[in-house]
């Protein structure tokens, strides 16, 4: 049940990083991004010692974490 809650907060977390940075790489893009993300963000959070709780900390975290690694995306792509 984990995993399912994992990859719906990774959705929602890459729809609104789609829309954060604009992203033109598509639904799909975003949407698996955001799962990606999801464990970005919580591995930054976790190293940097911020500790997030409930549904809407994890989206947070999530959207953070997709935020970032599409904006590394956007340079390495350059």
């Amino acid at each position: 049940m984990e995993l399912v809650y994992f990859a719906l907060v990774g959705l929602v977390a890459g729809w609104l990083a789609g829309i954060l940075m604009k992203s033109s790489g598509g639904v799909l893009f975003d949407l698996i991004l955001g799962v990606i993300g999801a464990l970005v963000g919580g591995w930054m959070f976790g190293v940097l010692g911020i500790g997030t709780g409930g549904l809407v900390g994890a989206i947070v975290t999530a959207t953070v974490g997709a935020v970032v690694l599409l904006a590394l995306l956007r340079v390495i792509k350059r």
